[in-house]
């Protein structure tokens, strides 16, 4: 069994994390984290969890006690830094869902988020853990940093044309729209039900970060340089993300052979479903699949491409299981075989 270590537990993707790895054949949850929980019960904070994980909540500190195999950082930018910078010659490996080291250097860190980066050495030692496009470098990984849950669903979507140049890289429209969960568990005014019910709005216009890890990763993934532009919009539902990609061809093209391609870049990809009709973010509901479909308008010359996702699974707690699994040499699929809750 492998030891297995969640830092920052009291979130809704340590939640996810919780309940997907508890029926993993082949690892053991010996330590979950909460400095600001530390005594209470794993169940205190997720009720939910009541008499399947009672784990008494530690601090980081404690880390190095309990001997993991891997480590979960569950933490919020700018402190999951501070942890492998700390624990950086400790064997265990890590995979942090923050945005701390998914991009290219210290300095366009700073730049998307706004505050120096205090482990720099990181960004070298770390992988960009989208499994579809760097599997063999996450197999060899120490430290994986797991992709944001839009990145996801929007390099999917796009990756396969520019790897074929089929589509003018310098003009990628993304249009992405989210369930509330993507902002945390914390309160803030902007998810407060009164302001999300029955609403539906553009948000970090020109300026999100997750922009730059989007652009930054396909084009290194295909080689060209790309433009992207995205813009994120909050949905009244709890959870999913669906993201619409709009691209110009460059070259004669048809939704068959779109498809074509498609099924080439992913056709031996488990967690991607490519479907004849457009995805719903209810038909991907609490797994870790992708559902993509890619459409050709002719009047206009468009290429439409659709991806939907679980921004909790795929989009953090199952994509970083999945990466936990390579890493580990384990089946990639394992304790990830769920069904889509529906309706």
């Amino acid at each position: 069994m492998k030891k297995i270590a969640i830092i920052g537990a009291t979130g809704y993707t340590g939640s996810e994390l919780v309940r997907l790895l508890t029926h993993h054949p082949q690892v053991e949850i010996v330590l979950i984290t909460s400095e600001t929980h530390q005594g209470k019960r794993f169940s205190d904070i997720h009720p939910q969890f009541k008499g399947i994980c009672d784990i008494e909540l530690q601090s980081a500190e404690k880390t190095g006690e309990y001997q993991p195999d891997l480590v979960f950082l569950a933490l919020p930018h700018g402190v999951s830094m501070e942890y492998v910078k700390k624990w950086q010659d400790h064997p265990f490996k890590i995979i942090d869902l923050s945005g701390d080291f998914r991009l290219s250097d210290p300095r366009v860190y700073s730049e998307w988020y706004h505050q120096e980066h205090s482990y720099p050495g990181g960004f070298q030692k770390a992988v960009f853990g989208l499994p579809e496009l760097y599997r063999e470098q996450i197999r060899n990984s120490r430290l994986t940093a797991n992709p944001g849950c839009f990145p996801t669903g929007a390099i999917l979507a796009a990756y396969p044309l520019l790897k074929e140049g089929m589509v003018d890289a310098r003009r990628l429209i993304f249009d992405s729209k989210t369930g509330v969960t993507g902002a945390g568990v914390k309160p803030k005014l902007v998810t407060h039900y009164p302001n999300v019910g029955d609403n539906f709005k553009p948000y970090g216009i020109q300026k999100h970060r997750h922009t730059i890890e989007i652009q930054e990763t396909l084009a290194f993934s295909s080689g060209r340089e790309v433009t992207v532009q995205f813009t994120p919009h909050l949905l009244p539902v709890d959870r999913g993300i669906l993201t619409s990609l709009y691209a110009l061809p460059v070259k004669k093209i048809s939704r068959k052979h779109l498809e074509q391609i498609y099924k080439t870049y992913y056709q031996n990809e488990y967690f991607i479903r490519l479907r004849q009709e457009a995805p719903q973010i209810k038909h991907v509901r609490g797994t870790n699949y992708t559902d993509l479909s890619v459409f050709y308008d002719r009047r206009t010359d468009n290429i439409m491409v659709f991806t939907a996702l679980d921004n909790l699974v795929k989009g953090a707690a199952g994509q970083a299981i999945q990466n936990m699994n390579i890493m580990m040499g384990l089946e990639e699929k394992t304790a990830l075989e769920l069904i889509p809750l529906m309706p």
